[in-house]
């Protein structure tokens, strides 16, 4: 099953630029989450659905609150929040931001990720900053 959360604006500090630095800017998120709905959908069961309205307040908030100088970070670390949800087998996340390029409506970045392939990177990103084996 899908969710998609289509057009999500918010204005977040992104870029590297001195100006965009000191002035939040528009950006849109596209996402859409490969959910496991059969328990939810046998039983017509709200509590055990992925709460997409919960789901959007969380990006909202994660995404309003950061800082990066990328917008492929933007995108990577809501696509890590998304798959934080055990329901959420896979997801894409597009981030658009709109006026970057003078000829150009917009410029985007879209990553995509499994659980079981995030949680294995991060799992080896720790391992690498141990500063030695053993202790």
């Amino acid at each position: 099953m899908k969710i998609r959360i289509k057009n999500l604006k918010l204005k977040t500090i992104i870029g590297v630029l001195p100006r965009e630095r000191k002035r939040r800017q528009k950006v849109v998120l596209n996402i859409e989450m490969d959910v496991d709905g059969r328990k939810a959908v046998a039983g017509d069961d709200i509590e055990a659905a992925v709460d997409y309205r919960a789901a959007t307040k969380s990006v909202l908030r994660f995404a309003e609150a950061s800082r990066f100088f990328l917008l492929e970070s933007l995108a990577s670390g809501v696509l890590d929040l998304l798959l934080r949800d055990k329901r959420v087998l896979s997801a894409t996340v597009e981030a658009d931001k709109p006026g970057a390029l003078r000829h150009a409506e917009s410029v985007s970045v879209t990553v995509s990720g499994t659980r079981t392939a995030r949680r294995k990177a991060r799992r080896q990103q720790v391992e690498g900053l141990r500063p030695f084996k053993g202790v």
